[in-house]
């Protein structure tokens, strides 16, 4: 994880209000894994942010589908992976705000 890279997801997380929106882009057959495109909202402008965000989790991302590889069942997989950027960010898992698209 780059540090230049953590600094300018905070610096878009101050602009956009502390709010990442998701996309589900895809679903495997399987129902084990998910694509999920991350998207913050700035002046009232929708900004993709999911290959940032790829590199400081060191998540994969799929050329096919579009978004980060999130793998797992049982749970709002959505809520998992900003948790995670959250934690990756400010260590805590909380401190931003998910809502789907």
């Amino acid at each position: 994880m780059s540090d230049d890279n953590v600094l300018r997801m905070k610096e878009v997380m101050e602009d956009a209000g502390n709010i990442i929106y998701t996309k589900l882009n895809h679903v495997t057959k399987s129902g084990m894994t998910r694509y999920i495109s991350v998207i913050c909202i700035i002046d009232n402008r929708p900004y993709d942010y999911t290959y940032l965000v790829s590199k400081i989790l060191d998540w994969k991302t799929s050329n096919i589908h579009g978004g980060i590889k999130v793998g797992g069942v049982g749970m709002d997989m959505g809520y998992h992976l900003v948790g995670s950027i959250s934690f990756a960010l400010y260590k805590i898992d909380d401190a931003i705000t998910q809502r789907w698209i």
